[in-house]
């Protein structure tokens, strides 16, 4: 099955926004050693992505707050099926299909996405200054578009050339191998780090998963892609690490936003577990119910206050004590009622 779609879809977004920017005045000159037009172009993509992909995106939510719904349901399944692993598959399968949740929605926007990743990974390796003419047209480029592209760079590296780039295609794009792996390499640690914290956002409000294979997913999402990524990384063009920075940025605001706007359950549960803890250390000796440990009064500045006087007399049990060698007292004999009147 031809791409040829994806390449020309892609082109056509990046040469709409590069015509924009020219239009405005953005200058395509080298401003810091960086071509701006271009570089907004590429940022300007991610934009146009995730705008088309927003409503997947709300369903992605939906389909996590289902999911979370579902665990206490999954945990008593699992209890009840310990040791059947098909009967267990079958039942969660089921119950799944009654209560419409989907497990795999909470990737369906990261899978939508790499298409485009694919497309943008494939443009930019196109523009390279050393194919034929005929070929530098491909997928809706005009010859001063495909020219001035080759030579956009951001902190004089090319954005076609990769950590990984061979001395050949440095010569052909005119490119310092140095400062192209200084700044491939850091915008590598950039996408590593803003990819882990993508993540790592999105387990720390909505919690770990019950299910296991849930589980194993969101400790792939969260470690697993991340560290393939210094690998894979340095064979990705410089364009196309920037496009996926500012896809994890992107995505950090727009989670936060939607965490902010829509808590999930589990913030909630949270929130009330912290009201609780005063209880169960009351019942963990501190005090009981019945009879509650009274903090201490404080006035301004810390400073304790005195404490109200008793309501009960006390009793002094020492005074009452017998002394040694005393005789005792016998209370019949001896004792007068302390409220008769005298004389």
């Amino acid at each position: 099955m031809s791409l040829d779609w994806i390449y020309y879809g892609i082109s056509w977004i990046l040469l709409r926004w590069h015509a924009l920017w020219d239009t405005i005045g953005i200058p395509d000159g080298g401003i810091l050693g960086t071509n701006w037009a271009w570089i907004l172009s590429i940022v300007f993509l991610v934009v146009t992505v995730r705008v088309v992909l927003f409503p997947v995106f709300v369903k992605q939510i939906k389909s996590q707050r289902a999911m979370q719904a579902l665990q206490p349901k999954v945990k008593e399944l699992q209890e009840k099926h310990k040791g059947d692993r098909e009967t267990l598959q079958k039942e969660m399968m089921e119950l799944y299909r009654v209560e419409k949740a989907n497990p795999l929605m909470g990737c369906l926007p990261m899978f939508l996405q790499i298409p485009v990743f694919l497309g943008l990974f494939h443009v930019l390796k196109h523009l390279n200054p050393a194919i034929s003419d005929k070929y530098k047209t491909l997928y809706g480029w005009s010859l001063d578009q495909f020219n001035s592209a080759t030579q956009a760079r951001l902190f004089t590296a090319p954005i076609p050339a990769k950590f990984g780039s061979s001395p050949a295609d440095l010569v052909s794009l005119d490119a310092n191998g140095t400062t192209v792996k200084v700044v491939a390499g850091i915008l590598v640690l950039i996408m590593m780090a803003t990819t882990y914290l993508t993540s790592r956002q999105m387990i720390l409000k909505t919690g770990w998963a019950e299910d296991p294979q849930q589980k194993m997913i969101q400790r792939l999402m969260l470690y697993g892609i991340p560290l393939s990524l210094l690998v894979s990384g340095s064979l990705f063009p410089i364009g196309v690490v920037i496009y996926w920075v500012t896809n994890n940025l992107f995505s950090l605001a727009q989670q936060q936003w939607v965490l902010r706007k829509f808590p999930p359950p589990q913030m909630a549960g949270k929130a009330g577990s912290t009201s609780a803890r005063p209880a169960s250390n009351a019942s963990a000796g501190k005090g009981t119910a019945k009879n509650p440990v009274q903090p201490a009064n404080r006035g301004l500045f810390g400073r304790k206050q005195a404490q109200p006087e008793p309501t009960t007399p006390v009793v002094d049990t020492k005074a009452l004590a017998p002394k040694p060698g005393a005789k005792p007292v016998n209370p019949k004999k001896g004792a007068r009622p302390a409220n008769k009147p005298k004389g």
